[in-house]
């Protein structure tokens, strides 16, 4: 066992004991969960032109205050790729590369953790990744120059790939585990969320929507030479779970998916990470949001946490979703959405190092 597995275990198992005692002490949802958090969504709005203020925006220290302040430890960060490297296979953008580690660095100074989130669905511009010329090499090219800049820097995880979709889930399967082997390349050791094809629906994680096989099946090929990863799930509870519809007739779906890949995580020794969901505020939603939060706290030896979507400074406050304060005022999800972060905690970057009983 090397000096690393030694440090990352011992650190780990003393923070997992900890959190186990919180959640003694603290009769919310989710005490034991490392992350609970929001996804801040603003800086992948508009085009690879797009001006900043104008076009998109990151957040403002008054958004992550509040946030913080909710006992949130942990924001999903939504940015586009093709902002942030202009030409394939070309170095990062300065000054969008700044724009993004002055928001990195904004928050953390309020004691959260980033996830770093290309949000661009498995496309680059209108080309679909793992096609030329979004390759799996120039894939893998952007992840090492973006890893460079952020490698083993504490409280920053790299988020594959928002959503990927219309790619067959072996093609998906080669492009993630060339990005993993060009981040663990030039010396990054972060946590890596590794999202499947499909939208990496929990629901429809044993679907095989495409050919080629589903994502249970199929995403089992992972390979990161540090086993420092989790699985990225998104699920709404909406019918279509697309997180579209303000009425949560899915919640039974939904639940049903959750508790299908919890068994799946536990079966194979893996981790999960629930990056998105969100409900509307009404009191059916409300309900189906408890069973969300009850799944992922009643099995937190799989599950390291959440990020709900969403909030953002431009976010519409007609948005029924929509999480961000208005008017001063807390939104209705808030109040379960606080319960289920409970007394707050520091991230804890090593978390995901003890693996679940298989």
């Amino acid at each position: 066992m090397t000096g690393l597995v030694k440090s990352l275990l011992c650190r780990s198992l003393t923070a997992m004991v900890l959190l186990a005692s919180t959640a003694q002490a603290d009769r919310g949802f989710a005490a034991q969960l490392c992350y609970r958090g929001i996804n801040l969504s603003g800086a992948e709005y508009g085009d690879r032109s797009g001006v900043l203020g104008t076009n998109y925006t990151y957040p403002s220290e008054d958004t992550l205050r509040y946030f913080a302040d909710k006992g949130m430890n942990v924001v999903r960060l939504p940015f586009r790729w093709e902002r942030l490297q202009p030409v394939l296979g070309q170095s990062l953008d300065g000054a969008e590369l700044q724009r993004l580690k002055d928001a990195v660095d904004l928050i953390q100074k309020h004691g959260m953790a980033v996830i770093l989130d290309p949000h661009n669905f498995g496309y680059y511009d209108k080309g679909q990744l793992t096609q030329a010329p979004a390759t799996d090499l120039a894939f893998g090219d952007f992840w090492a120059r973006l890893a460079v800049e952020f490698a083993n820097q504490k409280g920053v995880f790299f988020g594959l790939m928002n959503e990927p979709h219309d790619i067959k889930a072996p093609d998906w399967l080669e492009a993630a585990n060339t990005a993993i082997r060009s981040i663990r390349t030039v010396g990054a050791r972060n946590l890596i969320l590794v999202p499947g094809t499909n939208w990496t629906g929990a629901s429809s994680w044993a679907a095989d929507k495409l050919g080629g096989g589903a994502n249970d099946t199929v995403m089992l090929g992972v390979r990161d030479p540090l086993d420092f990863y989790a699985f990225e799930f998104h699920q709404y509870l909406d019918a279509d779970s697309s997180g579209t519809h303000p009425v949560c007739d899915g919640s039974d779906q939904a639940k049903q998916g959750l508790t299908d890949v919890t068994a799946w995580l536990r079966k194979n020794g893996k981790r999960g990470f629930l990056g998105e969901f969100g409900v509307a505020g009404n009191e059916p939603c409300l309900d189906g949001l408890k069973q969300v939060f009850g799944v992922m706290a009643d099995n937190s030896d799989v599950w390291l946490g959440w990020t709900y979507w969403a909030a953002g400074d431009w976010w519409p406050p007609q948005e029924p979703l929509n999480v961000q304060p208005h008017g001063g005022k807390d939104r209705p999800q808030m109040k379960v959405i606080t319960s289920a972060v409970g007394k707050k905690t520091p991230f804890v970057p090593a978390c995901a190092s003890v693996k679940p009983a298989s």
